[in-house]
């Protein structure tokens, strides 16, 4: 297999590519070969992550190079940028031991035309890097999630949510072209004029279709004024927790919503916080009402607070920080997306929080959190890109972290709270979640789950560039048969 097959072959194509570059290719037979080179995110599987390579190329043609050097010995090429991948696809993941790893962390170019206001990005760039970047060339901005550590290249090609996609749409919805090297090895360009079935796919699948190299995106001018709010609640029993939860979740449904307004309820084993930001001055937010809506006992505390851009997306950092680390741990998550007519009824809800209550989950460090999405992006066409939760207005995703590893106890709290949460709304559909919360128990035939209607349509754009599926792993996209 992999690490063993044709290694001698596999090595000596990649260095030929490299060219004697120091710090461009490591192998399994490198002693410090995981701790500098693989570096996996979730560490619950870390050890079965080996792949054939890792490789940190410097230039397209180094990326095609690579591309054919796996082709030929017949391996798997998958590309990491910021590698948060939760099942660590972009090494190829648990198992996978004919993959060749391809790490972006080179690919930092920064371009902006200030006649267009359109900004060339390496697939390298982290999203933090992004942000001061787009900052210091003139006060622009893009829709984006608030972790800076994750990477463009696979954020902008998954889907990319953030508190401002209700106003301006997803990270992909802002791509309007891309460099990326096909299966065959080529360096290509992708835009809806050119290779626009390629770009579709790139749009919500990239993994699967190819390796970005480069990203032209449309910018937005930074919001002037913002405002940042947090409610912390800390009642008796996380069963006390419900009547806050449905309060938040009326709220959110509402279709008039205002889209300058982002929001999320975080449940730990300590209470809820509902944490938010408005995208305009404390006067809009005072008036448009929102704030009287919001829930409100005598044992909560609520903050607000007026930032600027920066100071609005370091804040929102730091609060995933406290639930989304950005360091490597062993976790494990599950998710789903919501339609407005799927949202939570009462009998759910409480179902949910009794759950929380009454089971063991293990571990201290666990954390439920509602998102709400909607607005701009359920704007475009379910089929327009490859993301295809247009019609979502909120997605869950839980999380338990335990050291040295996730034991079943963790493992059997979220998956229970998760059946428990589809008991409540009802299994009578095809439930789908975001391929960015990507879960390795739902096994090798999760596409449905995460690409829904989409997913013939990509099978038949992987048949036509990538019907040998050299990119590839255990949860992406299969080329049509026949």
């Amino acid at each position: 297999m992999g690490n063993s097959h044709s290694a001698t072959a596999i090595e000596t194509c990649l260095s030929t590519v490299c060219a004697g570059r120091s710090s461009c290719v490591g192998f399994p037979s490198d002693p410090l070969y995981q701790i500098n080179w693989v570096k996996p995110y979730n560490l619950d599987k870390a050890a079965a992550v080996s792949p054939v390579a890792v490789v940190r190329p410097s230039t397209a043609d180094d990326v095609a190079g690579v591309v054919k050097c796996a082709a030929d010995n017949k391996l798997k090429v998958q590309a990491k940028s910021g590698g948060h991948s939760y099942g660590n696809y972009g090494l190829g993941g648990p198992g996978a031991d004919n993959v060749v790893a391809i790490d972006m962390a080179n690919f930092q170019g920064f371009r902006m035309d200030e006649s267009t206001w359109q900004v060339t990005l390496g697939a390298g760039n982290l999203l933090g890097d992004v942000t001061k970047k787009l900052h210091d060339a003139g006060g622009r901005a893009m829709a984006h999630g608030v972790c800076p550590g994750v990477g463009l290249g696979g954020h902008a090609t998954i889907g990319g949510l953030g508190a401002m996609s209700r106003m301006w749409g997803s990270c992909l919805d802002h791509v309007l072209e891309v460099e990326v090297v096909t299966a065959d090895g080529k360096v290509q360009r992708a835009s809806e004029a050119q290779n626009s079935d390629l770009f579709f796919a790139l749009k919500g699948a990239g993994a699967s279709f190819g390796v970005i190299t480069e990203f032209v995106m449309k910018t937005h001018p930074e919001p002037g004024d913002i405002v940042q709010y947090s409610y912390s609640f800390t009642l008796g029993s996380l069963r006390d927790m419900a009547p806050v939860f449905k309060q938040w979740q009326d709220l959110v449904a509402d279709p008039q919503l205002d889209r300058r307004f982002g929001s999320e309820i975080i449940i730990t084993p300590l209470g809820a916080i509902i944490e938010g930001t408005f995208y305009g001055t404390e006067a809009e937010w005072k008036a448009s009402g929102i704030a009287d809506r919001l829930p409100s006992t005598g044992r909560s505390a609520g903050t607000i607070t007026v930032p600027d851009w920066l100071g609005a997306l370091a804040h929102d950092a730091e609060t995933e920080a406290l639930y989304l680390s950005n360091l490597q741990a062993p976790f494990y998550s599950k998710s789903l997306g919501f339609r407005r007519e799927d949202l939570l009824p009462d009998r759910a809800v409480e179902a949910m929080f009794d759950f929380l209550a009454s089971h063991d989950a293990g571990t201290p460090l666990w954390a439920v959190i509602f998102d709400l999405e909607g607005g701009a992006v359920n704007d475009v066409a379910l089929n327009a890109t490859a993301y295809p939760h247009r019609d979502k207005l909120m997605f869950y995703q839980s999380y338990g972290i335990a050291v040295p590893q996730v034991g079943q106890a963790t493992r059997d709290y979220l998956t229970g709270l998760h059946d428990a949460i589809l008991d409540g709304v009802g299994r009578g559909r095809a439930w789908t979640t975001y391929a960015g919360y990507v879960d390795p128990a739902l096994g090798p035939d999760a596409q449905p789950v995460y690409w829904g209607a989409n997913y013939p349509a990509l099978q038949e754009v992987k048949a036509k560039w990538d019907p040998a599926d050299v990119f590839h792993n255990l949860q992406s996209v299969r080329p049509k048969k026949g």
